[in-house]
């Protein structure tokens, strides 16, 4: 039984979730309240303080990439890495991408948390700082959407793990009111419905988790 350490809202605590989902592998989860990762019970999980962590029998991992990949080792369902060497990489290129550039310089930080997160937890909201990020999510998901021009997913014709790690941050992104504007006429778009139609997403909605804890 994985145990998933999460803050119920965190795209890549969701991320751990759908992974298991997908792969088939056993888990719970464990609610994190938001403040207590930078406690000294967490960091001595995560010694950086992010979330999520997993742990497993003893094992502790951290870092949502190395989850993801863990959790295609172990688990009982095909393995979500394409066998084309090709297809693998642009996986990892995307799964990169999200980390790089979406997350920390474009949509999810400034963006997304201070008009999605931010108002729904009751944290003082930056607007400029969402404004800024607008040019830099367009180009993100510019860049992205050339991705699934001519492919359903981005490792190509089958569902992989970057379709799990863009997932969970791109169905966040769809929900602030620039949306309609930074996607619109993107290819990304009907990606998206594809994966929100999966029964992982459908599972791991912000206010489902919330539900369930």
């Amino acid at each position: 039984m994985i145990t998933v350490h999460t803050i119920i809202g965190s795209p890549y605590g969701r991320a751990a979730i759908v992974g298991c989902l997908e792969t088939g592998a056993s888990y719970r989860v464990a609610p994190v309240r938001p403040g207590e990762h930078k406690g000294a019970a967490y960091l001595a999980l995560h010694p950086f303080g992010r979330i999520p962590v997993i742990e497993d029998d003893g094992f502790v991992l951290y870092e949502t990439q190395a989850i993801l990949r863990y959790l295609d080792a172990v688990g009982a369902a095909p393995s979500l890495v394409p066998a084309d060497p090709k297809a693998a990489a642009r996986m990892n290129q995307v799964m990169g991408i999200i980390d790089w550039y979406f997350f920390s310089q474009a949509g999810a930080v400034p963006l997304v948390f201070n008009r999605l997160v931010a108002p729904k937890i009751g944290v003082p909201v930056n607007d400029a700082a969402a404004v800024a990020a607008i040019p830099a999510t367009r180009h993100v998901v510019g860049v992205l959407g050339g991705f699934v021009e001519s492919h359903p997913y981005f490792g190509g014709e089958a569902f992989s793990l970057a379709d799990i790690h863009a997932g969970v941050h791109l169905d966040m992104l769809s929900e602030i009111p620039e949306a309609a504007e930074i996607l619109a006429g993107s290819p990304l778009l009907p990606w998206l419905d594809r994966v929100r139609a999966r029964p992982s997403f459908a599972a791991t909605t912000w206010d489902a988790l919330a539900k369930a804890a």
